[in-house]
Order: structure tokens, then C-alpha cells, then sequence
């Protein structure tokens, strides 16, 4: 097991961080952003509110071939993509990065814009429609209908690293994460959360892209509203550190500090990286899930669902993604420790004896003969209450997670100080900046984490969905569907870190032959756009005249 592990790890660090200064990944999907941006004369810009009015339905007819109009294709995306990692991403890019990693996040969404645009226009001109009239769109359909059977084994390794995909990142780890979020909240069994969870995304996906469109159409709107509005409200109540904040990150994006007790590096490079690879990860632009959702889209027009898609990272990471980063470093918690119980067996928990023993000695509150590390940072001193701070001298176990004190006693609590990251540092922030009016800031990053979770795994049950019909046509998909929901209860009861790195490398994987479409194919976008829109002008003077 510790041999598959390690050759997990090793795949995965060369899928997403080889060199390890610049990842190749990252120059890949940065560098195509780029490209197509100028090819397409900035469409993000020049299309932004023609995006805006399709998703209102101004263009919509309900004879259109497609399975899910212009909004319900865009709910199903974005609720595969505005998730976990608008909450932990954000927070993880902050702590390593620091504030500045914010705005390189922006600058991955305003190119990933132009990605999603390129993407998902070819989605539903290479798409075909299936004998009971439903359509299947996506990465594979344009891999090999646009650049012909000779490539359609590259459309094969797509669709079978997205099923892989689907069922590990896009539904096992979400499970993992809101299972991991209701024990430590409300101590509810992971088996319980499992079942649950399962038996609602069942219900769901049995019905196929139509009841996922309706279902993500109602809650992807009501979870954002409900985090974004928290957020505002955090905000508000911090009115005066909005703007130093808005500060710190542009001035931290360029010449980055090293914040109190070492949280982001101070290393340009590394603030540069981390900003950009959570952007990534966070809207997903290039990776080619999305395609296969707006694949769906009720449009004879290819383009129109392009800009439809390209509203996706704007509304992910320059919305959403935004208001946990301001909330994050307008409260502080991004650079200040937070006393907490310690957990030896906690996972982000970990203890490092330099003798050799199972034993960590505690004198004063200090580790004599090791060292205590949480999120890859030592913690603070030990102590027995919140009140007086009374420094605890005796050892820990590390065999039991017992603490004993001098005179052999069990101590049952122990308390240190430490530097958070991921959700709970999200957590923290709400928490501390509703703490005025409202004492259960924290309650609502865990309801959200419900929320995305679940939609996350709605929607990338259908990205697997159509990837195994491409692979073993229609017969297929129950079958799919049963394992789908087996591996999300799995998930939610197993430690998914091996998992959640086999699911990044499928992920990384299905990036690959995705972006090698996306060049071949860029000069049919650029054509198909400056028809499309030249036809739009001269309808709308007809109207006018």
C-alpha cells in the first residue's frame, strides 16, 4: 500500500507540479488563455453582456435541439465548479501564497473566460444527437469529429480519465468532504452522512440531464446567494478594511511579505503559482468537464452557448472566489493564530520526536524532544484553559493521542495555538466577522459545504454519464449510475487522500488532450464567432429599421 501510495504521489506531482517552480500545467493552460484571448479579440470583454442576455432566455426557443435551456446548462456547470474550492481553494491559496494569490486567481479567470467561451462552442458544434433525441456534447465528440478518426483514441483516453475522474474527485472526495464537515460539526456518523447524501444524488441523477438541470437550476443560485450574502455582510460589518484589504492583495501580488509566523512565502513565484493553480482548479477552464454540460444547451447556435459558458469564471472565481479572499484577509484570520483543542488523530495533526520514541515530552508548554506541526507549521504553546492559558508540562502518547501530566494523569483536554488553512480557515473568518450579530458564522460555511458538495455531485455524475455512454454506448449508463452512488457512500466513510490524488491526476490527464483539441480547433472558433456575430448585427439593424 505504501508503494501504491508513493507512486501516486509521484504521478500526480508530475502531473501538476513538474518544475516545481513553474508546472508545465500551468504554462499549458495560461499560455492557451492567452492565445485565444488575442485570436478572439477579447471576446470576454466584447460578448459579456450578449452572455448575460442569452442566459435571460432573450434567445431562447424551446424547439432548439438540447436536453436543458441556456441557464439550466450554466447552473449544471457552474455547480460542478463553484464548490469546495471556492471555500478550502481560496483559503489554501492565501496561506501559501498569501493575499496577493487573489489577484493572480483573477487573472487566471479573466483568460479562463476565453477558455470556457472556446470550449464549449465546440461542444455543440461537434455534439451529436442520440436516437431518443437527446444530444451528448464534449471533449470527446470534437476530438474526434473535429480533428478526425485518426485522433478518436485521444478522445477515448479523455472520456475514460473523466469517468475515473467522476468518480473520485467529482464525487468521493466531495462525499469525504461534507461527511468530514457534519462529524466535526454536529458529530453526525460518516455512515449516516454517506447514506444520505447518496441517496439524494440518486434520486437526482436517476432522472438524467433534464431533472439535474431543473434540480441545480434551483439550488445553484440559493447556495451562492446564500454564501455571497454572508460574505457581503461580513463585509459590511468590516467596512473599514475592505479597502486596506483590496490593498494587500494588489501590492502583495507583486512584491509579496512574509506574513506573521511565516503564512505566504514572500516569494513572488510562489505567490504567482499558487494563485493560478487554484484559479485553475477552481473554474476548471481547459480541463473540458464543462463542455460536456453545455453540450446539453437547447441552441442551434454553437456560439451563443460559448458565451453563455464564458459567464462561468467570472462567477466563480471573480465573484465568488473574491468575497471568501476579502473575507479572509479583511477579518485577519489569514495571519493570526487560533486557539483550538488539540486532536492528535486529526489528519492535518502531525508530530515529529527526534529520539525516536512514541513519546513527546511537554515542559512549560514547549515540546522538548520533537516537534508539533499543523498545516505544515509548528504550533503554538500547550496549555490547559482558554482563561488563565495555564502552560501544561507532561507528554503525549503518540501511539494513544493520550496526554498525561507530571503526576501521571490522563488530561483530557489540552488546547494550543494554530495557523489554519483550507475551509476551516474560512470557517474562522465567517465566524469571526458575524460574530457581532450573528454567534454561528461558522454554521453557514458548513451549510454551504452541504450545498456545494452535493451539486458538485450532481453535476459530474453527468460528465461521467455521457463519457461512458461515448466509451460503451447507451447499455452502459445504469450500470454507471449504480457504481457512481456506491463510490459516493465509499467515499464518505473511507480517508480519501490517495483517492483525492488518483482523482487530480485524471483530472490533470483529461487537460492534456482537451488543450491539443482547443489549438487545432481555435481558427474554427474564430470563424464561426465572426459569423455569428456579424448575422446578430445585421438582425438587430434589421429591428431597428
Amino acid at each position: 500500500m505504501e508503494v501504491f501510495e508513493n507512486v501516486v504521489n509521484w504521478m500526480n506531482n508530475l502531473v501538476w507540479s513538474t518544475p516545481e517552480q513553474f508546472p508545465i500545467m500551468v504554462v499549458v493552460l495560461l499560455g492557451f488563455g492567452i492565445f485565444i484571448t488575442l485570436r478572439l479579440g477579447f471576446v470576454q470583454i466584447r460578448r459579456f453582456s450578449h452572455g448575460i442576455k442569452s442566459v435571460m432566455g432573450f434567445y431562447d426557443d424551446p424547439d432548439d435541439i438540447g436536453d436543458v435551456n441556456h441557464f439550466q446548462a450554466l447552473t449544471t456547470a457552474l455547480s460542478a465548479t463553484v464548490g469546495i474550492g471556492n471555500i478550502a481553494g481560496v483559503a489554501i491559496a492565501i496561506h501559501y501564497g498569501g493575499p496577493g494569490a487573489l489577484f493572480w486567481m483573477w487573472v487566471t479567470a479573466f483568460f479562463g473566460m476565453a477558455i470556457k467561451y472556446t470550449e464549449c462552442t465546440l461542444a455543440v458544434e461537434y455534439r451529436i444527437q442520440n436516437k431518443d433525441g437527446s444530444v451528448s456534447g464534449g471533449p470527446m465528440y470534437y476530438i474526434e469529429r473535429g480533428l478526425g478518426s485518426n485522433w478518436k483514441w485521444l478522445a477515448v483516453f479523455f472520456a475514460a480519465m473523466a469517468v475515473i475522474c467522476s468518480f473520485l474527485t467529482g464525487n468521493a472526495v466531495q462525499a469525504n468532504t461534507v461527511a468530514d464537515t457534519m462529524y466535526s460539526t454536529f458529530l453526525i456518523p460518516s455512515w449516516v452522512s454517506g447514506l444520505v447524501t447518496a441517496t439524494f444524488v440518486g434520486v437526482v441523477i436517476i432522472g438524467g440531464i433534464k431533472r439535474i438541470g431543473q434540480v441545480t437550476a434551483r439550488l445553484m443560485p440559493l447556495m451562492a446567494l446564500i454564501y455571497v450574502f454572508g460574505a457581503l455582510v461580513i463585509l459590511t460589518l468590516n467596512a473599514g478594511n475592505v479597502i486596506p484589504a483590496f490593498g494587500t492583495i494588489f501590492t502583495t501580488a507583486f512584491t509579496p511579505e512574509a506574513g506573521l509566523f511565516g503564512v505566504g512565502s514572500g516569494v513572488f513565484l510562489t505567490t504567482l503559482v499558487w494563485g493560478i493553480k487554484r484559479g485553475l482548479f477552481s473554474n476548471e477552464a481547459g480541463q473540458g468537464s464543462a463542455p460536456i454540460a453545455h453540450g446539453a444547451a437547447k441552441t442551434d447556435e454553437p456560439v451563443r452557448e460559448g458565451v453563455v459558458a464564458l459567464l462561468e469564471p467570472f462567477i466563480d472565481t471573480i465573484v465568488v472566489c473574491t468575497m471568501t479572499g476579502l473575507v479572509i484577509v479583511a477579518t485577519g484570520v489569514w495571519d493570526q493564530r487560533h486557539d483550538m483543542v488539540y486532536e492528535p488523530g486529526n489528519s492535518n495533526n502531525t508530530v515529529e520526536i527526534t529520539d525516536g520514541s512514541n513519546t513527546l515530552i511537554i515542559e512549560d508548554g514547549e515540546p522538548v524532544n520533537g516537534t508539533v506541526l499543523r498545516n505544515n507549521f509548528e504550533t503554538g504553546v500547550f496549555f490547559l484553559d482558554l482563561e488563565d492559558r495555564e502552560e501544561f508540562s507532561g507528554s503525549l502518547n503518540v501511539s494513544t493521542g493520550t496526554f498525561t501530566d507530571e503526576a501521571g494523569n490522563v488530561v483530557a483536554t489540552v488546547y494550543t495555538s494554530i495557523i489554519e488553512n483550507g475551509a476551516p480557515l474560512t470557517s474562522l473568518a465567517f465566524e469571526k466577522g458575524l460574530a457581532p450579530i450573528f454567534p454561528y458564522g461558522k454554521h453557514l460555511v458548513t451549510f454551504c459545504v452541504l450545498l456545494f458538495g452535493i451539486s458538485t455531485a450532481i453535476s459530474w455524475s453527468y460528465y461521467g454519464d455521457r463519457s461512458i455512454q461515448y466509451l460503451a454506448g447507451d447499455g452502459s449508463i445504469i450500470y454507471y449510475k449504480i457504481i457512481y452512488l456506491v463510490m459516493h457512500f465509499l467515499g464518505a466513510i473511507f480517508p480519501l487522500a490517495t483517492v483525492w490524488a488518483i482523482g487530480d491526476i485524471a483530472l490533470g490527464l483529461m487537460t492534456f488532450p482537451n488543450i491539443i483539441a482547443l489549438f487545432a480547433l481555435s481558427g474554427s472558433v474564430a470563424v464561426a464567432s465572426k459569423t455569428y456575430f456579424k448575422k446578430m448585427e445585421m438582425e438587430e439593424l434589421e429591428e431597428k429599421n
